[in-house]
């Protein structure tokens, strides 16, 4: 059992949320009254970063002495909406929104993962009729390890779970989410991921 903050109480954040307190986990779910944020992550090992990426900065650099040592699991995209509220384009082009929240928060490990697919495949991934990938990125590798562990919690298959390398490898997975308007649009919101052939 860990104990496990996920900032966000959106589709995203509420799916982990349930997941993660059924597979055993003590979790806590911040919403945006003042103080949840910082009171959930303070007694958190685990943080869960499912905060809209436009913003996901702001927020959790006003959070730094809670997040010091802990682990930073950040699922978010950071884009700008089109005019049908679908991703438009990425807010930290050449960067990622991970490398930066790991410049923010240097004492804290941040581990970019699931940011390439539907939220509903974060914790249902053998529901698809192929096995999806879920990508590591991050540079402490005990906190990468946890995480790893996670993932298996939610259902994720230990070959289904790439280990990039460093935080810089998340501009290759943020970059995905350039694909999601377009398969939406033609697809709909049935469940996708984004996975390596081999």
């Amino acid at each position: 059992m860990t104990k496990i903050a996920v900032l966000g109480n959106g589709r995203v954040g509420g799916t982990l949320a349930t997941a993660l307190t059924r597979a055993g986990h003590e979790v806590t779910v911040a919403d945006s009254t003042p103080g949840a944020a910082a009171t959930a992550a303070r007694t958190a090992r685990i943080v869960i970063n499912a905060t809209p990426g436009s913003d996901s900065l702001d927020r959790l650099a006003a959070l730094r002495e809670e997040l010091r040592g802990r682990i930073l699991v950040d699922v978010s995209n950071a884009t700008a909406d089109g005019p049908d509220g679908l991703p438009a384009g990425l807010i930290y082009p050449g960067s990622s929104l991970a490398e930066h929240l790991q410049e923010a928060l240097p004492e804290t490990s941040v581990v970019k993962t699931l940011n390439t697919m539907l939220f509903s495949v974060m914790t249902a991934p053998d529901a698809l009729s192929q096995a999806p990938d879920a990508f590591l990125s991050g540079e402490d590798p005990r906190a990468k390890q946890a995480v790893r562990d996670l993932l298996k919690d939610l259902g994720w298959r230990e070959e289904w779970i790439t280990d990039l390398g460093g935080i810089e490898t998340a501009r290759a997975t943020e970059a995905a989410i350039l694909f999601v308007p377009h398969v939406i649009r033609t697809s709909g919101f049935t469940p996708f991921a984004i996975s390596i052939a081999r």
